[in-house]
C-alpha cells in the first residue's frame, strides 16, 4: 500500500524539515535546562503524542480545513503561542527554585504526568506539525493506489518516529548541560531564567509567524 520508494523519499524530507529547529524542538531544549531529562523526555512523549493527534485530523480532513481557513489556522497558532508564554513566564517567576542546594531543583515542582500534558498541549497547536502533514505529505502520496487516509497515516506515523528520536536526542543532550548550571546558586537561577524566557520568546515568535502556505 506505501512503497519504500514513498518511504525513504518522505523520510528523508520529514528527517529535514523535524532537524530544523521548531516549536518542539526549542520547547524541549528549554524544559531540558529549566527541570531536568526526566520533565524533558516527559515532555517529549507529550509532545509526540499531540503530533500524533495533528496526523490523525489531518488523515480524516482537517488538514483541508486549516489550509483554507485563516480563522482556524489563527485560533491554532494563538493557542499554542499563548500557552508557551504562560509556561515561560511561569517557569521566570519560580526561577529562585533552582538555586537551592541539595534539592533536585525544579524537577520536583512538576510532576511527569503534568510535564506530558502540557508537551502534548504544545504538540497539538503546533502550526510545523499541520504545515507537515497537511502541505508536504500530501505530495508523497500514490493516488493511484487508492486508501489516501491510509497512506497518510503510515507515513504520517514515520515522521512521528523521526520526530520522537529526534526531540528525545535534544532532550538528553541539553539535560547534560544542566549539570553545569546548578553547579552555583547564580547558575541555578540563570537556567530557570534562560528556560523560561527561550519559552516566552518561542511563544511570541509563533504569534508573530506568518501562515504557512
Amino acid at each position: 500500500m506505501v512503497s519504500l520508494d514513498q518511504l525513504l523519499a518522505f523520510g528523508v524530507a520529514a528527517l529535514i524539515l523535524i532537524a530544523i529547529p521548531g516549536p518542539s524542538v526549542v520547547f524541549t531544549v528549554s524544559r531540558a535546562l529549566a527541570y531536568g531529562r526526566p520533565v524533558a523526555l516527559s515532555t517529549v512523549v507529550g509532545n509526540s503524542l499531540g503530533l500524533l493527534v495533528v496526523l490523525v485530523l489531518v488523515a480524516f480532513g482537517l488538514g483541508v480545513v486549516v489550509r483554507e481557513s485563516i480563522t482556524v489556522f489563527l485560533v491554532l497558532k494563538l493557542t499554542g503561542a499563548a500557552y508557551l508564554v504562560y509556561l515561560g513566564v511561569q517557569a521566570v517567576r519560580h526561577r529562585r527554585a533552582f538555586s537551592v542546594p541539595g534539592r533536585e531543583t525544579h524537577e520536583a515542582a512538576l510532576p511527569l504526568p503534568r510535564a506530558l500534558r502540557q508537551g502534548f498541549v504544545v504538540g497539538v497547536t503546533n502550526p510545523k506539525a499541520f504545515m507537515i502533514f497537511a502541505a508536504v505529505l500530501p505530495q508523497f502520496l500514490d493516488r493511484t493506489e487508492g486508501h489516501v487516509t491510509t497512506q497518510m497515516l503510515l507515513l504520517g506515523l514515520l515522521a512521528f518516529v523521526i520526530g520522537l528520536v529526534s526531540d528525545s536526542v535534544w532532550a538528553v543532550t541539553a539535560s547534560q548541560l544542566r549539570t553545569w548550571f546548578s553547579a552555583s546558586p547564580r547558575r541555578g537561577e540563570a537556567m530557570g531564567a534562560v528556560g523560561g524566557l527561550s519559552m516566552v520568546g518561542l511563544g511570541v515568535a509563533l504569534a508573530v509567524t506568518g501562515r504557512p502556505e
